[in-house]
């Protein structure tokens, strides 16, 4: 296939995997004085910054993730990233963080891709360039206050595609001991501190052999929250798809797309508090997220019970898989134009 942009050639493609790789640059906004810098594309992916940032004593942090994909056509298209710069400015305004307008938002993210195009995947390869930007609160304050100064960088490298041989199925464990976030806290927030909550809980997942926790609602332990890094989704025995509606969680883009395809496909969708109890109830299970977009769930275990779903994924989360991912990567006609064009 022909290419209207470069694509390089010391990179193996086919073993790339999610995880960080060094890329041509990143770009980089300073906030001082009331303003915003002009963004600049940086190659040395080191920052200085005060010993006394407010990102490092408060937790000044945030980020956002989506994808870049070389589409069918050989152009590159970024999946909807006007939702994280608006979910970026509601978790910003919960931080105190300047506004960041979404023109420069958008532009920044046109510029770092476009300046870093030769790193997207190729088609064949079923990889994509992931997006991160980062938002930090940079000046020095030793008060518990919002920070005078700020960051805003966004990071690009490519990532493999997560499943090779099709979607498997992986078990979860229901997590009782411990909560991702508070009940009136920042968990329908992507801040920082919700993914260091969970990186214990986590780990005692997968050191009891499940690759995947599931969190309950930390009021009252009843409901389902989230995963711990992806929002929960089920298909109802009669074909409903069933999603939490919680407080605490956050709101997923991918989430978000996939409850529009559940209904482009004719199936009635429900977002509402889902009570554990309801577990027995489904079909399918699944988590879904930037990364992967779903992950199939095999098995639930909560309490010492296992609830069985099948290690192959099912036929409807199948269906919901390949049409968005079929429209991120350019095979399908991109209806509600969730695509933006390098």
């Amino acid at each position: 296939m022909s290419y209207p942009y470069p694509i390089r050639t010391d990179i193996d493609w086919s073993s790339l995997s999610f995880s960080y790789s060094k890329t041509r640059s990143f770009i980089y906004f300073e906030w001082k004085n009331g303003a915003w810098s002009k963004g600049e594309l940086r190659t040395d992916p080191n920052i200085t910054m005060s010993i006394a940032a407010t990102c490092l004593h408060y937790g000044q942090a945030c980020f956002e993730g989506m994808k870049a994909f070389r589409c069918k056509d050989g152009k590159v298209r970024v999946f909807r990233p006007i939702e994280n710069v608006r979910r970026m400015n509601r978790t910003g305004h919960q931080l105190l963080h300047p506004e960041i307008p979404e023109d420069m938002y958008m532009d920044a993210i046109h510029q770092v891709v476009l300046d870093n195009v030769d790193y997207v995947p190729p088609y064949e390869s079923g990889g994509s360039l992931y997006i991160r930007p980062l938002y930090i609160g940079t000046g020095a304050q030793i008060g518990v206050s919002p920070a005078s100064e700020y960051v805003f960088m966004i990071m690009v490298m490519p990532v493999g595609a997560y499943y090779k041989d099709g979607l498997k199925g992986v078990p979860a464990l229901v997590i009782e001991d411990y909560d991702r976030a508070a009940p009136k806290g920042m968990g329908q927030y992507k801040v920082a501190g919700n993914y260091g909550a969970s990186l214990m809980p986590a780990k005692l997942a997968k050191k009891a052999g499940y690759p995947i926790p599931l969190f309950l609602d930390p009021r009252e332990h009843k409901y389902i929250d989230e995963f711990g890094t992806s929002n929960f989704f089920a298909i109802s025995r009669d074909g409903k798809y069933v999603t939490s509606d919680s407080p605490s969680i956050l709101p997923s883009v991918t989430n978000m797309s996939l409850m529009q395809v559940a209904r482009d496909l004719g199936l009635t969708v429900e977002k509402r508090p889902v009570p554990a109890s309801e577990l027995d109830d489904f079909a399918e299970v699944g988590a879904c997220g930037t990364a992967v977009v779903i992950t199939p769930i095999s098995s639930v275990t909560i309490g010492g019970k296992v609830i069985e779903y099948g290690h192959e994924c099912g036929p409807i989360s199948q269906k919901l898989y390949d049409r968005l991912l079929g429209t991120q990567k350019g095979e399908l006609e991109d209806i509600h134009n969730w695509l933006f064009e390098i």
